[in-house]
């Protein structure tokens, strides 16, 4: 009796072994995920442009002829500033490259004075400098 129980025991390990080398490798290792790699890597290129779009949007405004005379007067070194940019993290960033798009298309639109720019861009720059120092 106890050599019967042996013995299918063998026969059940070796037909165990020849169904696991009969199945292709990939059915078993294969997993479904939630996210595709080329999802996750066409998010992270979109986050990137993001970003890189918003450090843009905040140098130009800082580059216009009214944030450099502001910044001259505030005796704030515009090169140091427009190089923090890329220190802020994403959230910081988009928020400042926000309100640094609406305060062009008011200016442009007459709704801010040179003075209320000015004012803008070194509380921009002030803003910039504070996170840049504090981290």
């Amino acid at each position: 009796m106890l050599f019967v129980r042996r013995e299918c025991k063998t026969n059940c390990f070796a037909w165990a072994v020849v169904a696991l080398c009969l199945i292709p490798s990939g059915m078993i290792a294969e997993t479904a995920h939630v996210v595709s790699p080329s999802e996750l890597l066409n998010q992270a290129a979109r986050t990137s442009q993001l970003r890189q779009q918003n450090v843009e949007t905040v140098r130009k405004f800082l580059s216009t002829a009214t944030a450099s005379e502001a910044l001259a007067q505030a005796h704030l070194d515009a090169q140091r500033v427009k190089n923090a940019v890329a220190q802020l993290d994403d959230q910081e960033l988009a928020q400042l490259a926000t309100r640094a798009d609406r305060a062009q298309r008011d200016f442009a639109a007459g709704y801010l004075t040179t003075r209320d720019i000015a004012l803008i861009i070194l509380g921009v720059a002030l803003i910039i400098l504070l996170i840049v120092v504090l981290r």
